[in-house]
C-alpha cells in the first residue's frame, strides 16, 4: 500500500481528526488510512479488507454504510440538509428521543459529545448556582474543552482556572465522592460519569453474570450498585447526577444503561451509535432542569445553552429517526450482547489452551468488553499489547477495542477466533523468548501523554 502517513501529518495535526485513530496507536502494520467501509469491514486504498472492531469509535452499531440508515439520511438531503427555522425532522427527532429515554423531557442536540456534555456542566452548574463538577479519574474522556483535558496529563495551552473547578473522585469507591462533597460543601453542581465501562458498578461481591435479560436492575443485590449510592447521595446535597452515555447508550439498552442498571438521571448526554456513525450528539434531562436553556421564561436570567448551526442537520436526525427504528424492529441490543458472549467464550478458551490465563485479562460485560495483556512480570504490557494487535491484523482482523455491530455473525466470529488462535500463539512465543524478537515495530502509546 502507498505510504499515506507523511501526507496525512503534513496536512493534520497528529495524523488524523481524532487522536485515538493516530499512528501512535496501532502497531507498524496497520493501514495507514483506510478508503472505506461495509458491514462489519473496512478497505485501504489497495483493496485490502480487514474486519472490523473499532466500528469508528464505536459510533456505527448497525453496520457500515446500511442502506436503510443511508437511504433515511439521503432522504433528509434532499429536503434542504439544514433549514432556517426549526426543521419538522428536528421536532421528529426530538420528540423520538424523549419517547425512547425515561429520564429526558428535553433535548439539545449538538454533533460530537464534548459539546454536550461540556453543555451539560453549565446546565448544572447554572441550574444549582454551584461551582465545581466532579468526574471518575477512572474515566477516560468527557470532552476536548479545557474544563475537563485540564484533568489529564495534557495540560499545555490551558490557564488552571479552566480546570480548577473539576474534581475528581474514583468510581466504586462512593466514600472517596463523599470527601468532596464534605471539603467543598454546597459548591458541587454536578457530578458526571459513565454508567459503566469495564469497571462495573454492581455492588461488591456480587457474582451476577450481567446478559441482556438480566440486568442489573433486576438483581436482588442492586440495592449496593455504584450508581444508585452516587444518585442518592448527589440527591441528598442538591447536586445534579448525570450521566455520559456516549458509549454505553444505545448498546447496553436501547433505554440507555440507565434504564439497564435502575437508576433516574438528572442529566445525560449520549452519541456515538444513536445515529449509526453520523455525527450527532445530545444532552436531555428534567424540564426544569432543561428550561435554563429555554427563552419563554419571561424575566428570567438566560443561560445561553448548545446554540450550533449544524446541530440540527437532518441528515444525522434522518439516520437517527432510522437507526431507532431498526433497533425496535430487529432487536439490535440482544444482538449485541449475544454476539459478545459468544466472543468472550471462545476468547476465553483460546487462552486457556494457550496457557495464558495470567497474562490475558477480558474484563467488563459481554457488550463491552475490553482485554489486557500483561509480562512475564505480570504488569500491564504496551508492547504485549501492541503484538496482540499486530498479529490479529495479520489475520485480517483490526480490533483496537471490541466494538460489536449488528453486521457482525457467524462468518465473522469464525475469521476472529481464528486470529485469535494465531495471535495468541505468538503471544506465548513472546513470553518465553522475549516480545521484542516479535515486534516489527514501536509500541502503541497512551493517547493522554505529556510527551510525545
Amino acid at each position: 500500500m502507498r505510504d499515506y502517513s507523511d501526507r496525512l501529518h503534513a496536512a493534520i495535526p497528529g495524523g488524523a481528526h481524532t487522536y485515538s485513530r493516530g499512528d501512535d496507536q496501532y502497531p507498524s502494520n496497520a493501514p495507514k488510512i483506510l478508503e472505506r467501509g461495509k458491514g462489519a469491514y473496512v478497505w485501504d486504498p489497495d483493496g485490502k479488507r480487514f474486519l472490523d472492531y473499532g466500528m469508528g469509535l464505536r459510533t456505527v452499531t448497525v453496520g457500515y454504510a446500511d442502506d436503510r440508515v443511508n437511504a433515511a439520511a439521503a432522504g433528509e438531503l434532499a429536503k434542504g440538509v439544514n433549514l432556517t427555522r426549526a426543521s419538522l425532522t428536528e421536532l421528529q427527532a426530538a420528540e423520538t428521543l424523549i419517547d425512547l429515554i425515561p429520564s429526558a423531557d428535553m433535548v439539545k442536540f449538538a454533533k460530537h459529545g464534548s459539546s454536550v456534555t461540556t453543555a451539560a456542566a453549565k446546565i448544572a452548574r447554572a441550574f444549582t448556582g454551584r461551582r465545581f463538577i466532579c468526574v471518575p479519574r477512572q474515566h477516560p474522556f468527557f470532552s476536548f474543552d479545557d474544563w475537563f483535558i485540564g484533568t489529564t496529563a495534557l495540560k499545555r495551552g490551558i490557564p488552571e482556572e479552566h480546570y480548577s473547578a473539576t474534581l475528581q473522585f474514583d468510581y466504586g469507591d462512593i466514600e472517596s465522592l463523599e470527601r468532596l462533597f464534605a471539603a467543598h460543601p454546597k459548591q458541587i453542581a454536578g457530578v458526571m460519569l459513565e454508567p459503566a465501562t469495564t469497571l462495573l458498578p454492581c455492588a461488591r461481591g456480587c457474582t451476577t453474570q450481567l446478559t441482556v435479560d438480566e440486568p442489573c436492575a433486576a438483581c436482588a443485590q442492586s440495592g449496593g450498585n455504584f450508581l444508585l449510592k452516587v444518585q442518592s447521595l448527589c440527591r441528598a446535597q442538591g447536586a445534579l447526577f448525570i450521566l455520559d452515555e456516549m458509549i454505553t447508550g444505545f448498546r447496553w439498552h436501547l433505554q440507555g444503561a440507565q434504564t439497564y442498571f435502575g437508576v433516574d438521571p438528572d442529566l445525560t448526554t449520549f452519541g456515538k451509535a444513536m445515529a449509526n456513525g453520523f455525527a450527532m450528539a445530545a444532552v436531555c434531562g428534567r424540564r426544569d432542569i432543561m428550561e435554563v436553556g429555554s427563552i419563554r421564561n419571561a424575566g428570567a436570567e438566560r443561560t445561553f445553552l448548545v446554540s450550533t448551526t449544524h446541530g440540527a442537520e437532518m441528515s444525522a436526525l434522518g439516520a437517527f429517526l432510522e437507526t431507532v427504528r431498526i433497533y425496535k424492529d430487529e432487536d439490535v441490543v440482544r444482538h449485541l450482547w449475544t454476539y459478545g458472549e459468544s466472543l468472550r467464550k471462545g476468547f476465553e478458551e483460546l487462552i486457556s489452551s494457550h496457557g495464558l490465563r495470567n497474562h490475558v485479562h477480558i474484563e467488563g460485560a459481554s457488550v463491552l468488553m475490553n482485554w489486557l495483556m500483561r509480562d512475564r512480570d505480570m504488569q500491564l504490557s504496551p508492547a504485549m499489547r501492541t503484538l496482540f494487535l499486530q498479529e490479529m491484523i495479520k489475520g485480517g482482523v483490526l480490533m483496537p477495542c471490541i466494538s460489536v455491530s449488528q453486521a457482525h455473525g457467524s462468518t465473522e466470529l469464525d475469521l476472529t477466533l481464528n486470529a485469535m488462535n494465531n495471535a495468541l500463539k505468538v503471544c506465548a512465543g513472546a513470553l518465553e523468548s522475549g516480545v521484542d524478537r516479535f515486534l516489527e515495530g514501536p509500541a502503541v502509546k497512551p493517547v493522554f501523554r505529556k510527551y510525545n
